[in-house]
């Protein structure tokens, strides 16, 4: 399963009508490029192989369980027809219109954006290799391994712990070269603690009421962040401020369900910043991976990533559509750090090659 995809199509006939081949090419931001086919048509029109181009890469992500896709293809008249902006009036494609956008219905979010030909050179190959040897190609591609050292994280938690889960899996995966050595949970009667013994973790509960004062509680937890030899720190729906030492600073990551600095401070969590959100009128919001300092939600940004918001959307609908985000986003900036890509001057983060 991938939780996001991005799927390049194109096609082309050589005679219009004539021998006609469609291709695409499926890749993941964490993994790269995952499946390429070419499929040979016989007799027909660029813009039936551009369609059943776009139609067999959706059915192919769709059987990868892929939960969001991103189409990307040359033709403007597919891009625009799909998006609602053209009307289909040849009869060849009224067909394979429909199937495109019952697959891509099928999705919990989509996107199909025009890119210019030079930009989907890999799709172009794959319909040409079809239509050159008139029969069907397909390359399996090879998880590409995780750059860097393998990262010993420490996961805080307070709730339900999707988070964790989230980056067990993309441990598992192979997308990310990391292992969780330590879960620190702030109560003791959450699911988190349950998902994290189904990991095999022991899980280590620390509760703000048990110690006298902030400090002492801070320090249980650094303690415990050091014993487990931690290199980064995801805080993964944590609810307590704790006053992070300096040896762990830019080295304890967070993630807020909006768009910071908006919606930020005490009190703005969870559903709080969705409804405050819709409030607003706001028209795209999204989620933030940053580095935590001792404020609340002031540290330096490490990854954004957005969606719409509709005009429909209630606090359950827009916080389901960010987790689909939130998904993304912090493996992504796990895998910047493990790679030693992130670095930070006057607390702004900028990204090495």
């Amino acid at each position: 399963m991938y939780q996001q995809v991005d799927l390049f199509t194109d096609g082309g006939s050589r005679g219009n009508p004539g021998p006609a081949g469609a291709g695409f090419v499926i890749s993941s931001v964490a993994s790269g490029p995952i499946l390429s086919r070419g499929i040979f048509l016989g007799p027909t029109t660029n813009n039936v192989a551009e369609y059943t181009a776009a139609c067999e890469g959706l059915a192919a992500a769709k059987e990868m369980q892929a939960q969001s896709v991103r189409l990307f293809s040359d033709s403007q008249l597919l891009v625009r027809q799909l998006n609602g902006q053209y009307r289909v009036k040849s009869e060849n494609l009224k067909g394979l219109y429909a199937d495109c956008m019952e697959l891509l219905a099928s999705f919990s979010s989509w996107q199909v954006t025009h890119v210019y030909r030079e930009k989907n050179t890999e799709a172009d190959a794959m319909a040409n290799q079809a239509m050159d040897k008139r029969g069907d190609v397909e390359i399996q591609h090879k998880p590409t391994k995780p750059k860097g050292k393998k990262l010993r994280l420490g996961i805080l938690l307070s709730g339900g712990g999707r988070t964790m889960t989230n980056i067990q899996k993309e441990i598992e995966d192979g997308c990310l070269n990391a292992e969780i050595v330590v879960v620190i949970s702030s109560l003791s009667n959450v699911r988190g603690v349950q998902l994290a013994q189904g990991l095999g973790l022991n899980p280590v509960i620390i509760r703000k009421k048990d110690h006298p004062d902030i400090e002492q509680f801070s320090g249980e937890i650094a303690k415990t962040l050091d014993e487990a030899q931690v290199d980064l720190v995801v805080q993964a729906g944590w609810m307590c401020l704790w006053h992070i030492p300096a040896n762990y600073e830019n080295r304890v990551m967070n993630i807020h369900p909006a768009l910071l600095p908006a919606f930020s401070g005490k009190g703005m969590y969870g559903h709080h910043v969705h409804e405050a959100v819709i409030k607003t009128g706001c028209k795209v919001s999204g989620c933030t991976v940053h580095f935590c300092t001792n404020e609340y939600d002031a540290g330096p940004i490490v990854v954004q990533r957005t969606c719409e918001v509709r005009d429909d959307d209630d606090a359950d609908a827009l916080a389901a559509r960010i987790f689909e985000q939130e998904c993304l986003a912090y493996p992504e900036a796990i895998k910047l750090f493990a790679e030693n890509r992130l670095k930070v001057q006057d607390g702004i983060v900028s990204r090495e090659a």
